[in-house]
């Protein structure tokens, strides 16, 4: 059987720091994870810089392996259900759940459901950004010191993987639903979201619902209804059907592909 672990990544988002990065690296691979993104890191040449390679330590092959990308979207590519790390409440974001909790959702998902989870961390200084945070589906934080809750960032990430792995440990199996009924259909895939979202915009914008220059939060609140529902692959299709047919009708379609 696959290890779970193999199926969570910890994603940093525009980390300034290499030292953060490399430590980061450590916090993960003692916890027994090894898969580490980075995106838009300040110094592009981080697995070569002697802060970053001091602090991974024995995890020089975790950083050395890490992945880079330009946009939260790649990085998260593949990924069913994303924990935006965050240490407070979000007006469009995801509901706040505390670090616990989420561990254990994200164990029984990776172990159940076969799914792809990330934890997603912010830069230093100020976390995470609105659009970063409703792009997760759950939104979750470390309970601390209200008169001090600030964490450096690879403490943060060396919480967050103890949980995960604490939870891992504690999941069963198997499960009896699936043992009885079989698996479930996977929710979709981040990417598969992103580009309803997308087909929905220009759907609404079509029938005069969306105002492209007043937008009102329109599709902050889309992104919040959609997460709390985790539809499946295939009932993003359905709704990317009807979206297809609000834009253009399957008649005009029809036409424009026999005038070709």
């Amino acid at each position: 059987m696959p290890n779970p672990a193999d199926q969570v990544r910890f994603v940093l988002v525009a980390p300034t720091h290499p030292g953060n990065i490399g430590a980061s690296a450590r916090a993960i691979k003692t916890m027994g994870f090894s898969r580490l993104v980075v995106v838009r890191p300040r110094h592009p040449d981080y697995r070569e810089h002697p802060d970053a390679v001091a602090l991974a330590t024995g995890a020089a092959d975790v950083l050395a392996a890490s992945a880079t990308f330009a946009v939260l979207t790649e990085a998260l590519a593949g990924v069913r259900t994303a924990f935006a790390m965050t240490g407070y409440d979000r007006q469009f974001g995801p509901p706040l759940s505390d670090l616990r909790s989420c561990a254990e959702e994200a164990a029984t998902r990776a172990i159940h459901a076969g799914e792809e989870i990330a934890f997603v961390f912010g830069t230093e200084r100020s976390g995470l950004e609105n659009e970063d945070v409703e792009r997760c589906q759950r939104s979750c934080a470390i309970p601390a010191n209200p008169a001090f809750s600030s964490l450096n960032l690879a403490q943060a990430v060396q919480v967050a993987a103890y949980e995960c792995q604490l939870a891992l440990r504690g999941v069963p199996a198997v499960h009896e639903r699936q043992r009885r009924f079989g698996p479930e259909e996977s929710v979709a895939p981040i990417e598969a979201l992103e580009g309803f979202y997308a087909h929905f915009e220009q759907a609404l914008v079509a029938v005069g619902a969306l105002d492209p220059g007043e937008p009102k939060r329109l599709m902050q609140r889309v992104r919040r209804l959609f997460n709390r529902a985790r539809p499946t692959q295939t009932e993003i299709d359905v709704l990317r059907g009807v979206t297809a047919a609000i834009i253009e009708s399957r008649a005009d379609r029809a036409g424009r592909k026999r005038g070709r």
